[in-house]
């Protein structure tokens, strides 16, 4: 045999080898993909339960020793509407730390919506919507008077 039959014969038997690899690929894999599509889907939520699990909570604590109520209801997935207006301005302050931490840690979020009131949601639930420029205005017009 001549060189150049040797170097055919090689290049030849590689082509076909490549060949005979990737058809054994496809036969391996095609079964695959047929088993995939034919499998039915099993991620299906009911709305109900989600309508059913969500809830707001209204507080109006009195002591300081009323936040940690207010933050296992936050871990329980539950918006809370706090009333800060009936208890003394310090220990409101060392709530609303209290609780900017808490929302923090679950990941939700903390919103004043009135004079001492604020809207504190876990991470499951989406707000909407401001009204701190309503609040600006009805301040400003209560200064000027």
């Amino acid at each position: 045999m001549s060189i150049k039959s040797k170097f055919k014969n090689l290049f030849f038997l590689e082509d076909e080898y490549a060949e005979n690899e990737e058809s054994s690929y496809e036969e391996e894999y095609e079964p695959v993909k047929q088993q995939k599509q034919t499998a039915p889907k099993q991620n299906i939520v009911s709305l109900q339960s989600v309508q059913k699990s969500s809830k707001v909570v209204l507080v109006e604590p009195r002591i300081y020793a009323e936040a940690q109520d207010i933050a296992d209801h936050l871990k329980n997935r539950r918006a809370v509407v706090v009333n800060l207006q009936r208890i003394e301005k310090d220990q409101a302050k060392r709530i609303i730390d209290f609780l900017s931490g808490t929302v923090y840690a679950i990941g939700g979020d903390i919103q004043k919506i009135g004079l001492d009131i604020f809207l504190c949601t876990p991470d499951n639930v989406e707000v909407s919507g401001s009204i701190s420029q309503l609040m600006q205005e009805q301040e400003f017009e209560n200064t000027r008077w």
